[in-house]
């Protein structure tokens, strides 16, 4: 299945392309990169164009296309990379597109039918309505560091996050960093109350308890993996944001179920607009 990214010649949708074609070298995968835009953001229909404008329109957008597949195999000749031009609504494509993807790549923000990607509805629809995991592009790595990020809240229902990190590390021969913050006691059950004054350390070490019995299975199937615990008494996305200085790349989760109903949670919400590096979002 390929990796998708979508382009539209801006810098950060370059760095996207770039990006994705490390990525497709990593997994051995091939690259599919797109142009989304609906064909009236080009037709004005009450100012008649020549025939051939259309044309002319189009073979621009491949010459853009050509150029960034040049940033995707830079130094990967291998890479196979194919393009496309798609008239539609920039989300829908790329949701769709998603179906048969193991990967989505997109910018942090761009123009045209990406403008403002990381803080307007592309964005959100792309990273709640995908069925692959989405990579948010921000300001990738001049170079390694050899860790990638990945948060963990400890409750049930996280295998597919975590195996997704693993072999996420395990593909890019990367330490591991298991990030679990806590900001108070969990709650045990339905209406549990908490009291207002408590042991830290004695809540400290039963999160560490927590997160080692999240991540002991995992550890197990992927042995070759360097895997870092990271226990921390803070709000997730200030620890999340914080571990990603000094990392590659942030794995997280997001809701699964309607899109509508949901939203994209305020965690992954502060992460995606403030990480130090790419963000990976899987949903369940």
């Amino acid at each position: 299945m390929p990796i998708v990214v979508g382009v539209d010649g801006s810098t950060p949708s370059l760095q996207a392309a770039k990006w994705a074609g490390q990525e497709a070298a990593i997994r051995g995968a091939p690259l599919r990169m797109l142009y989304v835009a609906p064909q009236w953001a080009y037709d004005v229909p009450l100012v008649p164009q020549p025939h051939e404008w259309g044309t002319g329109v189009e073979a621009a957008l491949r010459e853009m296309l050509d150029h960034a597949a040049v940033y995707a195999r830079a130094g990967r000749p291998q890479v196979r990379v194919t393009t496309d031009v798609i008239d539609s609504r920039p989300a829908d494509a790329l949701v769709s597109a998603a179906e048969e993807a193991q990967l989505l790549v997109v910018g942090s923000r761009g123009r045209g039918g990406f403008a403002e990607l990381l803080l307007g509805s592309v964005s959100r629809d792309v990273v709640m309505r995908a069925s692959c995991p989405v990579a948010v592009i921000r300001q990738p790595r001049t170079s390694d560091r050899g860790e990638i990020v990945v948060g963990v809240t400890g409750k049930p229902g996280q295998d597919f996050l975590l195996d997704f990190a693993f072999r996420e590390a395990a593909l890019r021969h990367a330490t591991l960093r298991a990030v679990h913050a806590w900001v108070h006691p969990a709650a045990r059950f339905p209406g549990d109350m908490q009291p207002v004054v408590y042991d830290v350390e004695q809540v400290r070490q039963e999160e560490t308890l927590l997160l080692a019995e999240a991540i002991a299975g995992l550890r197990e199937k992927f042995p070759d993996v360097v895997l870092v615990p990271h226990i921390v008494h803070r709000h997730p996305a200030r620890a999340l944001i914080d571990a990603s200085a000094e990392a590659d790349l942030v794995i997280i989760a997001t809701r699964s179920g309607p899109p509508a109903l949901l939203g994209l949670g305020s965690t992954a919400h502060a992460v995606l607009h403030h990480s130090h590096v790419p963000v990976i979002t899987v949903r369940p």
